[in-house]
């Protein structure tokens, strides 16, 4: 689940994802900012990632990114976790 495996592809493991949130972290954004975000992009470039990712899987990949301390969640935002 968190890396790919013989019966989970590259493309939706979730640091795969994670990696692909991360991108469009410039700046700090609201949760359902970022998810709306993430698929006005998926939709123009199906080639960064082929498979549309579902809103719980999206959602899994922040939990590993929080968990991981690349993210943070200050006043509502999500922002990349400054060293």
């Amino acid at each position: 689940m968190i890396l790919p495996s013989k019966h989970l592809p590259q493309d939706r493991a979730l640091l795969t994802v994670g990696a692909h949130v991360l991108n469009f972290l410039g700046r700090p954004k609201t949760v359902s900012a970022l998810w709306e975000e993430l698929n006005r992009h998926d939709a123009d470039l199906t080639a960064a990632m082929p498979r549309r990712i579902a809103y719980d899987w999206f959602l899994l990949s922040l939990d590993l990114l929080y968990a991981l301390g690349a993210i943070e969640l200050d006043s509502g935002l999500v922002a990349r976790r400054t060293a």
